[in-house]
């Protein structure tokens, strides 16, 4: 459940200031985030998009050009910040107009604000350029950096009253950010790898004969790297079944909302799968057409519908 929030007609001016820099940013950065947004009312919509403009932020001090011990610094002043965010130290007249709009959204919604914390927490083990032997190890990071944000968004979009099992919905809201941040790690495999990071677990590189990484447009030689990418897709289509359960606990916005979102990465991970080796070539996407109609397929509830059946199906 969540508080009533207040009007947009009753926020003052600075506030508005605040959440409409915040949507520029989502609408200029955001390539996927922002077709799932636009379908909710707007004061989950300014909400949200001041979670992303505060997400971003904390992303982009990351993937930096900055020396490691300034990101460090850089990181630690970002918590410092959403620390008295927490504490309503932000008021109306300072000048972060990030904080401006995160402050209200979180005196207006029930935001877990500790979820930015361990955002943080992520970014920090990308800039010690930590890897991770097994899957087990990497969900701790996809967690941190996708899960959080999961659970910082239900914040925001609620549970209907009465909503049957709602009491997991944060857990599956946890599970839909792992999947759509192992969508994001097939898609940007070699990116990552030109910028020295490795995220699969190196359990499942071994696995598959590509432990020699991906530096270049070709697999390495006598890697399967078309099994290692089926194998990694079957991972994240068992994670979306799981978090999609999420999806008949919302209001009908919200719940298009998520739809719409996740149904990108759906199609996106549906791409990959067909052509393994296109990541290896550039980042694959989906033309902004497609993503048009995932969103309108998820407000007029046609994939809410479906998984809300099918997940009935599966509790008879």
């Amino acid at each position: 459940m969540i508080r009533t929030v207040e009007s947009p007609a009753h926020a003052s001016a600075p506030v508005l200031a605040a959440y409409r820099y915040c949507e520029a940013v989502t609408g200029q950065q955001a390539r996927n985030f922002a077709y799932g947004i636009r379908l909710l009312p707007t004061p989950k919509r300014r909400a949200m998009s001041a979670l992303y403009a505060f997400s971003r932020r904390v992303d982009d001090i990351g993937d930096g050009g900055l020396a490691d011990d300034v990101k460090v610094a850089r990181l630690e002043d970002t918590r410092s910040l959403l620390t008295r965010i927490r504490a309503d130290e932000v008021g109306e007249d300072d000048t972060d107009p990030v904080a401006v709009a995160l402050a209200h959204a979180a005196r207006a919604f029930p935001i877990p604000l500790g979820g930015l914390d361990e955002l943080i927490d992520g970014v920090q083990m990308d800039v010690r350029g930590e890897t991770y032997e097994t899957w087990d190890d990497l969900k701790v990071y996809c967690r941190c950096v996708a899960g959080a944000i999961g659970r910082l968004s239900l914040g925001v979009f609620g549970t209907e009253p009465g909503a049957r099992g709602a009491e997991r919905a944060p857990e599956y809201a946890d599970t839909l950010g792992l999947a759509l941040q192992l969508t994001n790690i097939l898609r940007d495999v070699r990116e990552d790898a030109e910028g020295g990071r490795t995220y699969l677990p190196a359990d499942d590189l071994a696995k598959f004969g590509c432990s020699a990484g991906f530096a270049t447009p070709v697999p390495p030689p006598g890697a399967d790297f078309a099994g290692l990418v089926h194998f990694e897709v079957r991972r994240a289509r068992a994670l979306f079944a799981e978090g999609y359960r999420l999806l008949p606990m919302l209001d009908r916005r919200s719940g298009a909302c998520v739809a719409a979102m996740a149904g990108i990465y759906r199609r996106l991970l549906d791409r990959i799968e067909r052509e393994p080796e296109a990541v290896l070539r550039g980042r694959v996407s989906l033309p902004g057409r497609e993503k048009a109609y995932v969103a309108v397929r998820g407000l007029s509830g046609l994939d809410t519908r479906h998984v809300a059946r099918r997940t009935v199906r599966r509790r008879a």
